[in-house]
């Protein structure tokens, strides 16, 4: 992958889940709606048909192609899969065909991940605006000019939509696109996570937490190297860097303060996916991580040829990440290999899972859907 700068060159890993609360009491959907997928895990709780037992027996179920890299990480909501491409497209499809429903050409690459909820879909693009556009249709409800590029992936969250750019954080209410306000940290590039009315967003080497309703900072954590996209998860916030020790940080999501930290030996630009006392999350080293989210201490690693952008993804004991020009499945618990599947490029894009499918881009122009045989 080639970027000008290292920030625009670690982007992917860290590109597009309606929060939990968000969903109908007592239902559980089977959706990918956001990058962050459950509370700002990367987790769906939801997927019951693949499993440790049978996730082995994955078959490609079809395979869009685009004019150019697909980074974006897809997101699929009531039968329709969306993603972005560096064709300057974003692109609706069936989720069980494959074919095309619709796509909305931009003045720039979109390497953000679509956010869809309540019928919208909301992305940045490299044309520094951010997108919504009707999920249906594909027709432009409104744009919004940060003025710089639109890598970062949005979190929408009690009709908010939060999304980076290369000026900083910005909130717009989600029907008008309305600026509710901004705060300047810095380049970002990488998505925010809202969880208890804050945002939680990296700027540079410094994490943030926001008041979400204002925009006030409620702390911030100087960190060691450029911040990737956090995951909160019972009161802690788990963030990546990109400094040349490549750290994870654990860090109490009330007041900031370090709770521990696991040195990986290089870049960290993959969120973290947290699931059952476990986070998840890739590193430069070539290693992705299963790390004790109380303490901090090495579950297990599983080693590839080359670095790990991607960001995993959990459901029903599996982990599903982007590897080298693969695709893999692991056992949770073990790390252990069930599934891979090789694409023609890097895999940068990060998997979504829902009934029964995944879903994940590659550096060669296409998103692929994975079913069971």
């Amino acid at each position: 992958m080639k970027r000008i700068s290292i920030l625009v060159f670690i982007l992917c890993a860290c590109f597009v889940s309606v929060a939990w609360g968000q969903q109908p009491a007592g239902k559980c959907i089977n959706k990918w709606a956001e990058f962050h997928k459950y509370n700002m895990r990367r987790v769906n709780p939801c997927e019951k048909a693949l499993k440790v037992t049978n996730v082995g027996k994955l078959g490609l179920r079809w395979s869009y192609p685009t004019g150019g890299r697909v980074e974006s990480s897809p997101a699929v909501v009531n039968g329709m899969v969306y993603f972005g491409s560096d064709d300057n497209n974003v692109y609706a499809l069936n989720a069980n065909t494959g074919t095309l429903v619709w796509s909305y050409t931009t003045g720039g690459r979109v390497e953000s991940s679509p956010a869809v909820v309540n019928g919208m879909v909301y992305f940045g693009s490299d044309d520094n605006n951010v997108y919504a556009l009707n999920a249906s249709t594909g027709a432009l409800v409104w744009t919004y000019a940060t003025g710089s590029w639109g890598t970062s992936s949005p979190a929408v969250a009690n009709g908010v939509v939060y999304v980076g750019s290369g000026y900083g954080m910005y909130a717009l209410n989600a029907s008008a696109g309305t600026l509710l306000w901004s705060y300047g940290i810095g380049e970002v590039g990488y998505s925010p996570a809202v969880a208890d009315g804050v945002v939680y967003v990296g700027g540079n080497n410094i994490v943030f937490a926001l008041n979400a309703e204002t925009g006030a900072a409620l702390w911030l954590y100087v960190a060691d190297g450029e911040i990737a996209s956090p995951a909160v998860a019972n009161g802690v916030v788990y963030v990546g860097s990109s400094s040349s020790a490549g750290k994870v940080y654990a860090l109490n999501a009330n007041d900031g303060s370090l709770l521990w930290s696991y040195t990986t030996g290089a870049y960290v630009t993959s969120s973290p996916a947290v699931a059952n006392g476990v986070v998840y999350v890739g590193s430069w080293d070539r290693k992705l991580y299963a790390l004790d989210a109380s303490t901090g201490a090495l579950v297990w690693s599983y080693p590839v040829v080359d670095f790990v952008w991607s960001s995993a993804a959990v459901a029903n004991g599996v982990v599903y990440v982007g590897l080298d020009l693969s695709v893999y499945a692991l056992n949770a618990k073990t790390g252990a290999k069930l599934w891979s599947y090789t694409t023609s490029n890097d895999v940068e894009s990060s998997v979504a899972v829902a009934n029964g499918v995944v879903y994940v881009g590659s550096d060669d122009g296409k998103v692929y859907a994975f079913g069971l045989k």
